[in-house]
């Protein structure tokens, strides 16, 4: 109820209808009723084009944006957000992000063998920097793999469609940095 709250209150501050959101976001109104009512579960990609649309970071988006004016904000174990689970047991935790329109955001995951997560597009300019940890990641772009072994890192621009996949018998864990510029 949290995300249908704080999609309701984003939403009315920007004085934005179902329809406007709608056509700003590529959601359709149906989905963004329910969401509000507490009827869906948005997925990573849903909640992604919300942020975008209401121009808030998905930190804000969750209800997990700064709390005071504090320069250094702790975030306890217990509050990260589990926002994807695998078929296999994969995990996404979006573990921290900062605030605005020009955000970063840290995620952890976890891949197992079989496991692929598609992604949309991200908005023009983003960039992700992933650190493999364990097992070998393939990170799908443009229809290429490219295969990022463990300790090793990589940037990527990611305002394409694109995947990470398990590559191998090994789980794959896996670090990353998201940076989503504000409007360009």
């Amino acid at each position: 109820m949290l995300i249908a709250r704080r999609l309701a209150d984003l939403r009315k501050a920007c004085n934005l209808s179902f329809d406007a959101l709608a056509a700003r976001s590529e959601i359709s109104k149906g989905m963004l009723v329910a969401i509000e009512q507490g009827r869906a579960n948005p997925s990573i990609s849903t909640l992604c084009k919300l942020a975008a649309a209401l121009r808030v970071s998905l930190i804000e988006l969750l209800g997990e944006g700064p709390r005071s004016a504090d320069p250094v904000q702790v975030v306890a174990p217990a509050q990260p957000n589990l926002l994807w689970r695998g078929p296999k047991g994969g995990l996404a935790t979006l573990l921290v992000g900062s605030a605005g329109p020009d955000m970063v955001e840290l995620w952890e995951w976890t891949l197992f063998p079989g496991e692929r997560f598609p992604s949309k597009r991200h908005p023009r300019g983003t960039v992700e920097l992933l650190s493999v940890k364990e097992g070998t990641l393939a990170l799908e772009l443009n229809g290429v793999d490219h295969l990022i072994p463990p300790q090793h890192c990589a940037v990527a621009t990611t305002d394409q469609p694109h995947a990470y996949r398990c590559h191998g018998k090994k789980r794959t864990r896996f670090a990353m940095v998201v940076h989503e510029p504000g409007a360009i």
